[in-house]
């Protein structure tokens, strides 16, 4: 006897939602996706035009299998849709020789055969004379690192997970989640009431809004990107691959697709405070540049500290770093994703997959235990 589809919602498809679609509709779910604007908006965390993957991780060693199947999903995604998405740029990560971060990230990476290069002041003022190390600081290439394309990508798995029959509502704000009386969850909008077997919580920074009865609140911040272009000819000599600085300095950066200007963003640090998504504050003042600034004239003078473009998104924080990942407690129908502290977009078609896993399976293999603080489980 041929079993029924299990019927699944997915609230929420940008980052991790348009994911999380494609990989339940290729596993023969019946989806229905929900989104209060539409696959690659700007007005959360996916924008911006270039995210950063790499291999090294700053921080828990765990990252590194789901880095792993990450970059496997992100090369079939590519395969899938027939778009680039992704481009292999190499990627440097900078920080203070002695420091725990970096001691953590050399190891790790050592210890899991990583393709990676320590590069000291010499070699790197060498090959990639548009970065300054102060004294005392090592740099490392991941040479898996890569450059993707946000908006892109969103569309693309979105995109193919409509191929594989999910059905998308665009434009269409999920105003409550609740359990239903016997089991599956009822999905109310303006236009009227869903039921289905099972929701995935993907809304990034609607998520206290839509679950305040989660543990504990995600911290949403408002980040600012700006853009640069350099003052010498040659500065994207060398590949220009993505950069990531460690504290103190606590910044990233990647080159534009157009190769025209470089992208830069500080740390949660710097961030401030999103009382209500809903009014996000997208004016820049010139105060706000002040630290964009130093951080030029220390480590990269061959910039313009004159940004050509600013831009402002949202992130959500939680106290650990680690995002939330699994059922809402006592909640077997309800999958919550969120929280992932700047760090999730290169990690998204993999929680796709894991998210497909704990929708249909109720558990997943993927070693995604160290991803469930504040009362959120996996399993």
């Amino acid at each position: 006897m041929r079993r029924t589809p299990k019927r699944v919602a997915v609230i929420g498809a940008g980052s991790m939602g348009s994911q999380a679609m494609w990989r339940l509709a290729a596993r023969g779910a019946e989806v229905i996706g929900y989104d209060r604007y539409a696959p690659g908006h700007d007005r959360g965390a996916a924008g911006g035009e270039s995210r950063i993957f790499r291999a090294v991780h700053l921080g828990d060693p765990g990252y590194i299998p789901l880095l792993g199947l990450a970059d496997r999903m992100w090369d079939r995604l590519q395969r899938e849709t027939g778009f680039s998405l992704r481009r292999r740029s190499g990627c440097l990560v900078m920080g203070e020789t002695a420091s725990a971060p970096m001691r953590l990230l050399l190891n790790a990476s050592t210890a899991h055969k990583l393709d990676h290069e320590v590069l000291d002041r010499e070699e790197l003022a060498r090959r990639y004379p548009q970065h300054r190390l102060p004294d005392g600081h090592t740099a490392v290439l991941d040479r898996m690192g890569s450059i993707i394309r946000p908006e892109a990508s969103v569309q693309a798995a979105a995109a193919r997970a409509e191929q594989l029959g999910a059905r998308l509502r665009r434009y269409t704000p999920v105003r409550e989640i609740a359990p239903a009386a016997g089991g599956g969850v009822h999905i109310v909008t303006d236009q009227g009431t869903d039921h289905v077997d099972t929701a995935v919580v993907t809304v990034g920074p609607w998520v206290n809004t839509l679950l305040p009865d989660l543990p504990r609140a995600v911290d949403i911040r408002r980040l600012v990107s700006s853009w640069h272009i350099p003052t010498r000819h040659d500065w994207f000599a060398g590949g220009a691959p993505a950069f990531v600085r460690s504290a103190p300095h606590d910044c990233y950066g990647l080159p534009s697709p157009d190769g025209i200007s470089v992208k830069l963003g500080l740390s949660f640090a710097r961030y401030l405070p999103v009382p209500d998504p809903e009014r996000l504050d997208r004016t820049v003042r010139p105060e706000e540049l002040a630290t964009f600034r130093e951080l030029i004239g220390e480590l990269m003078p061959d910039l313009n500290p004159d940004p050509i473009r600013l831009s402002v998104y949202m992130e959500g924080y939680t106290a650990s770093g680690n995002p939330l990942v699994g059922h809402l407690p006592g909640e077997d129908d309800i999958v919550v994703m969120a929280g992932f502290s700047g760090s999730g977009f290169k990690l998204s078609p993999a929680m796709g997959e894991i998210a497909a896993d704990l929708a249909l399976d109720g558990t997943t293999e993927h070693p995604v235990g160290f991803l469930a603080p504040a009362g959120v489980g996996a399993a």
